[in-house]
């Protein structure tokens, strides 16, 4: 019998289109990337601000189009992670540059994506799509997106109130990151899983 290996729970159905406007918002979000760090490394915080704003709301905004339009395809379920990613990591290294958060915090989140960059290249490799996101993963996204964005703001003041919500955020911060280890400790399992059945039934284990 013929082994399908991809796992449609797995991998939900899209497309081989490249020439879409949910591609081409996710490339745009990704353009804007170095000037949201070049801003943030410089203090400009509003002009950040104004950038991360835009970026969030069309990130919203390609899905519905994606999926209302049929226009889900297997480049955009790579492109649209990635631009979160990049979004993450690239704030988190300006933030360290312009001196608002420890660099610690930049290798252990960086770590983490590395990691998770090799298992997608590895699952590829017996035809897996990427993982479904998991709420973990979500939550633990969304906590550092509001810290990062928490802190951008703290920024703009130097009164007790900026600096509470500097230590919110930075709290808010640890917490995401935490989260954001757990999802990939939760994905790797899902991962190995996979392997294990693939390479089990290749060779008859």
């Amino acid at each position: 019998m013929t082994h399908q290996p991809v796992d449609t729970k797995y991998s939900p159905e899209a497309r081989d289109i490249y020439f879409t406007i949910p591609n081409l918002i996710s490339a745009l979000r990704i353009i804007s990337i170095p000037f949201i760090t070049a801003l943030i490394s410089h203090h400009q915080m509003i002009a950040a601000l104004s950038l991360i704003a835009i970026s969030s709301a069309s990130d919203g905004v390609d899905g519905i189009i994606a999926r209302k339009f049929n226009q889900v395809s297997k480049i955009g379920q790579i492109l649209d992670p990635l631009a979160d990613r990049l979004l993450i990591i690239c704030s988190i290294l300006a933030l360290g540059l312009a001196g608002i958060i420890p660099m610690w915090m930049l290798i252990v989140v960086g770590l983490r994506d590395l990691w998770m960059a090799i298992q997608v290249l590895w699952l590829a490799q017996y035809g897996y799509g990427p993982l479904p996101v998991h709420f973990v993963g979500k939550a633990g996204t969304a906590l550092l997106m509001i810290s990062i964005v928490a802190l951008i703001v703290a920024d703009l003041g130097t009164s007790a109130f900026f600096h509470t919500l500097y230590l919110a955020a930075l709290a808010a911060g640890v917490w995401g990151i935490a989260m954001y280890w757990l999802a990939g400790y939760i994905y790797t399992r899902q991962g190995v899983t996979l392997l294990r059945k693939e390479l089990g039934e290749k060779y008859g284990a």
